[in-house]
């Protein structure tokens, strides 16, 4: 029997995964906020999107839920997610 290890964090053949670059500043920006639909996730993620608002001059926020914590995000759910210049998913619990 062969013994076959998969590496998941890389296509090992592919290109190397390459960061965004850093904001400078949150002002003006659109930031996402994807909630993983556990208990709390919610509150949480109004009381952020609050202080990005009033403290660091966020212009829009995008929110987004998942439908079920344990599956991964949507492909249409992340094509809404991909116009803001940041995004912060949160975990619940």
């Amino acid at each position: 029997m062969t013994l076959r290890v998969l590496d998941p964090r890389l296509d090992a053949e592919g290109e190397a995964a390459k960061m965004a670059p850093s904001l400078t500043s949150l002002h003006g920006t659109v930031v996402g906020l994807l909630d993983n639909a556990k208990i709390g996730t919610e509150k949480y993620l109004d009381h952020v999107e609050v202080i990005l608002k009033s403290r660091f001059g966020v212009r829009e926020v995008i929110r987004r839920r998942k439908p079920d914590a344990s599956r991964p995000v949507p492909p249409e759910m992340l094509g809404e997610l991909s116009g803001a210049d940041a995004i912060l998913s949160a975990v619940g619990d």
